[in-house]
């Protein structure tokens, strides 16, 4: 399907491709994970077929939208009504972020990008206990083992990336390997330290429950202006 669309773009000259990827492409251990990595990697290899420059194709990955269909938080919300919520190992943690947040970058993606750069937000994480603290405080937990292809911990940026990306506030750019990119294309960047990685249990934000639900809050009311 990704290298559909990259033929396509080329066919028809769309200018700019965008391919939203996520955690699990960095040290996959599921298909899934291993799926996203390919087509981040087909995107990339796809600006070196356009030396023009007519296209670009870049990449954003980020972690878990609060509340989006198959995430943790519908299925704690059912099961709070039966007084007990199963969670797969107290240590899990996950990146979050919000519907509105994930859009923005997206958008300020498309906007900057050269073509060939992964795209990684700095968003926070959250323990898997603290999410059920926030959502089923009064609930038994139940602890059924880790899922088979399911990491206790994510990444979304990996030491071997750290090599060749660049920091700046609020994000990571992991730069292509080519040999005719410029590094000077951000200038207000800086490199990332060496053998870095970013991670949901270590250098990211960790999130309390109460930020939790304050972002709750804020994906609900976006729900409800969709809606409108």
């Amino acid at each position: 399907g990704s290298a559909n669309v990259i033929e396509a773009a080329v066919r028809t000259g769309v200018r700019k491709v965008l391919y939203i990827s996520t955690d699990k492409a960095v040290s996959p251990v599921s298909t899934y994970g291993a799926t996203k990595l390919l087509a981040e990697k087909l995107f990339v290899e796809a600006n070196g077929r356009n030396r023009s420059g007519s296209i670009s194709f870049s990449c954003v990955r980020y972690g878990n939208v609060v509340g989006t269909r198959g995430s943790v938080i519908p299925r704690f919300i059912d099961q709070r009504a039966g007084g007990k919520v199963t969670i797969t190992d107290r240590r899990m943690t996950r990146f979050c972020l919000t519907l509105e947040q994930g859009s923005q970058f997206v958008i300020r993606a498309i906007e900057t990008m050269q073509g060939g750069e992964i795209f990684v937000p700095r968003v926070p994480s959250i323990n898997i206990m603290e999410l059920t603290r926030a959502i089923a405080p009064d609930c038994e937990v139940k602890i059924i083992g880790i899922r088979p292809g399911e990491k206790v911990h994510e990444q979304l940026l990996s030491v071997e990336e750290s090599a060749h990306a660049i920091e700046l506030d609020d994000m990571f750019i992991i730069e292509p390997q080519f040999p005719w990119w410029r590094r000077g294309h951000w200038k207000l960047a800086r490199p990332v330290p060496a053998n870095f990685a970013y991670t949901s249990d270590g250098t990211a934000r960790q999130l309390t429950a109460t930020d939790l639900l304050e972002m709750m809050r804020a994906y609900e009311s976006t729900r409800a202006l969709v809606k409108k």
